[in-house]
């Protein structure tokens, strides 16, 4: 099993931070929360706050729980950890992916989510 924890980034505007996969990268197209494998003995909050910084060069501040979710990939077993988090600065620049955007709450169901994600974009009703 491979743990995965995404942020849910809001900004100021109450606004949405979502990226799409690269093309040649696993799940490619698809739009996620973004985040990172955690390492080794890495919390969920340590691990989004690395790989935010590493992948988009912003800096987040993760502050609540909001869901886990399990997702088999054909073999491959994703425990998928989200957290909220405030976006606290930074200009992005994309490394795994290839377009991000922020996006009301309302407009996350006209993306096409990797699958592991779609639980989380279901959790907001």
């Amino acid at each position: 099993m491979i743990r995965v924890a995404a942020a849910i980034i809001e900004n100021e505007e109450g606004l949405l931070l979502i990226a799409r996969r690269r093309p040649e990268k696993s799940q490619g197209g698809l739009w996620e929360f973004p985040g990172g494998k955690l390492e080794e003995g890495e919390s969920p909050e340590a691990c989004l706050v690395r790989e935010l910084k590493e992948e988009m060069n912003i800096k987040i501040e993760p502050y609540e729980f909001f869901g886990m979710n399990d997702h088999w990939y054909g073999a491959l077993h994703i425990q998928l950890i989200a957290y909220r988090a405030r976006f606290v600065g930074g200009e992005i620049v994309l490394v795994d992916h290839d377009e991000s955007c922020w996006v009301r709450i309302e407009e996350l169901r006209e993306f096409e989510f990797a699958p592991a994600d779609v639980k989380f974009v279901e959790s907001f009703n």
